[in-house]
């Protein structure tokens, strides 16, 4: 059973290690930051559709790749969680969180409002609208088995997502300056509850620091989205329920458990922010993780799963791209980007009235 999953898993784990390393190069490299502002998991998946529509793949790569995205990309987004502390949740994320609630509300609204009104499945509006709201592509892919979602349905909505997160990470940095002339926190925010993916976050926040030398507002932008990400842990399973419960029939909702359908990795990704928090807080009273560690050593760690974490997203990514025929995105039209894009300006709109109601009420960190 296991070793079925073996070439599919290496084809995808070789992907994803590519696109790690084009990231590095084009964006540090060539572009001269020190942290790439290009994702990954991005390339991943650009690599991935290209090798498998050039290349006719033999179909015994198909069970890793199955695999692939349903229980790596799990382990994944556990170990995602450590980038996340609770106490950075309460000196930041307590001022954001109403613009974050906003701005996810608002994404899921529109988004499916859109996909009706043009008659697009209500599959691919959901996935654009997780996409948009909370975390890109982590949040699409983590969806799309509880509502069933095609493959092509999945990588198009995570292409609508990265278009669209790419031209704000570029853009956005320097309308909020404009906008806000200058305030690190409202900018901060601002990148962080507009823009998709975790790494466009830090792409914007780094355009910003470098370009305004602001280092506050990229770690403010950076917990913002973290805090974002978190939402997954709502936002995710009631998607789910409400999908399944409208595509049955009455009979059969009413016998139909959230249990059924509820992501229970996410208590993982709960678990190892709680786990970074514990293991600080004893750095700072202490001098040592869980009275073992010193700050050097968990540091590492934390590093360390980190770096896990996104080569475990990459490769999951890698096997949706490797799944993914091109001619069958084809059927699905253009309509979907149109949902995207409205979607995405719709929330920068709602993220920057909402920002400016804390400016009239006057609050700061």
């Amino acid at each position: 059973m296991v070793a079925r999953n073996i070439p599919g898993v290496a084809l995808a784990l070789i992907i994803a290690y590519v696109g790690a390393k084009s990231s590095h190069f084009i964006g540090v490299n060539l572009l001269g930051f020190s942290k790439s502002p290009i994702s990954s998991i991005m390339l991943a998946i650009i690599f991935g559709i290209l090798l498998a529509n050039i290349v006719n793949l033999p179909k015994r790569f198909e069970d890793g790749f199955k695999f692939s995205i349903k229980y790596i990309l799990r382990f994944g987004i556990i170990l995602l969680g450590i980038r996340l502390g609770l106490l950075d949740i309460l000196k930041i994320g307590i001022i954001g969180l109403p613009v974050i609630a906003i701005c996810i509300i608002s994404a899921l609204l529109i988004a499916n409002y859109l996909s009706r009104s043009l008659n697009i499945s209500s599959k691919m509006g959901s996935l654009i609208a997780v996409g948009t709201g909370i975390c890109g592509a982590s949040a699409i892919v983590a969806t799309a088995p509880a509502i069933d979602a095609k493959k092509e349905e999945v990588t198009y909505a995570i292409g609508v997502i990265t278009v669209f997160g790419i031209i704000a990470m570029l853009s956005y940095p320097f309308l909020a300056h404009f906008i806000f002339d200058g305030d690190e926190l409202f900018i901060g925010l601002f990148l962080g509850t507009s823009i998709h993916e975790t790494a466009q976050v830090a792409g914007s926040g780094l355009i910003y620091s470098t370009q305004f030398d602001s280092p506050k507002t990229l770690d403010i932008a950076t917990v913002t989205k973290l805090v974002r990400n978190t939402c997954m842990v709502i936002v995710i399973p009631v998607v789910s329920y409400i999908y399944y419960r409208n595509q049955k029939d009455k009979s059969q909702a009413n016998k139909t458990s959230i249990l059924n359908i509820f992501p229970f990795f996410i208590f993982g990704f709960i678990g190892m922010g709680i786990l970074r928090t514990i293991g600080d807080y004893g750095i700072e009273n202490t001098n040592y993780a869980f009275m073992l560690f010193e700050i050097s050593v968990w540091e590492e760690i934390i590093d360390l799963i980190k770096t896990s974490a996104e080569y475990l997203l990459a490769i999951a990514m890698a096997a949706v791209g490797l799944s993914t025929n091109i001619s069958l995105l084809r059927s699905l039209g253009l309509k979907p980007l149109y949902v995207g894009l409205i979607t995405a300006v719709s929330i920068g709109v709602l993220s920057i009235a909402s920002i400016y109601l804390i400016n009239i009420l006057g609050i700061t960190i």
